[in-house]
């Protein structure tokens, strides 16, 4: 299985047209940081159905990293955004098992990141589905993400979190998708930060017990979309952020 997952990697390494560089972001030039999902239901050994069954090198790697990082955000006050998964349990997000429910331990914040919800310059959301851009529509149709991008004048956005290939990918899709349509201006830069991503490493059985759930021993793969006709580089808040992949 992880023979094949690293081959599956390869390929789409192969096949995709990016390149593999350091990814610096400006400062002082609307710069905004959004965190998916790193709660304990996903990342505290044992915490939850999803949860890791013994410790992981990924999370704990994305744990520091964007630990490191929330901090230098909010020592600068630059605008952070958390998303948390936060479900009500008569509406099971199926094909997965109850996981991170509404007032529940699961979906509240790693502990090394609780300090956020003192922080006058972080928003946290809880949303009720994958992605974290349709979870901010409020009833009345209003966007809490879209409003926290346009009050903070956001022109790029550092993305991290897990699951790499669920939450924080569709975030991303539906973040470019409504970028490209002009609704996110003055938003142009979505960049992932790979060291800032983990994916599921849950036991083959509970994962042939969850529909669509699939085992990933792979490095994760992130690409960074300039907006059309911008210049691929950036320049720097804090130094070098390696493992991002440019598009070309």
């Amino acid at each position: 299985m992880k023979k094949m997952g690293l081959q599956a990697a390869d390929i789409v390494k192969t096949e995709l047209p990016v390149d593999q560089e350091s990814v610096v972001l400006p400062d002082g030039v609307g710069t905004g940081l959004v965190l998916v999902d790193i709660i304990n239901g996903f990342c505290t050994v044992g915490a939850g159905n999803l949860a890791p069954r013994e410790p992981n090198g990924q999370i704990t790697r994305m744990i520091n990293e964007s630990t490191r990082l929330a901090r230098i955000f909010c020592e600068k006050k630059l605008p952070v955004m958390a998303f948390l998964d936060s479900h009500d349990p008569n509406k099971p997000e199926e094909p997965y098992p109850p996981h991170c429910l509404a007032g529940s331990d699961e979906s509240n914040l790693v502990p090394a990141l609780k300090w956020l919800e003192r922080e006058p310059n972080v928003t946290i959301r809880r949303k009720d589905c994958f992605d974290g851009f349709l979870g901010s529509i409020e009833d009345d149709g209003r966007n809490v993400f879209v409003d926290w991008l346009k009050n903070n004048q956001i022109k790029a956005i550092l993305v991290m979190g897990i699951c790499t290939d669920i939450c924080v990918m569709d975030f991303v899709c539906s973040t470019l998708s409504a970028r490209n349509r002009g609704f996110l201006a003055p938003l142009k830069d979505v960049v992932v930060y790979s060291g800032g991503c983990a994916t599921f490493d849950v036991p083959l059985q509970v994962a042939r017990n969850t529909k669509a759930t699939l085992r990933l021993d792979t490095p994760s793969l992130l690409i960074y979309i300039p907006a059309a006709g911008a210049n691929a580089s950036c320049r720097p808040v804090h130094g070098k952020t390696k493992g991002c992949y440019n598009s070309k």
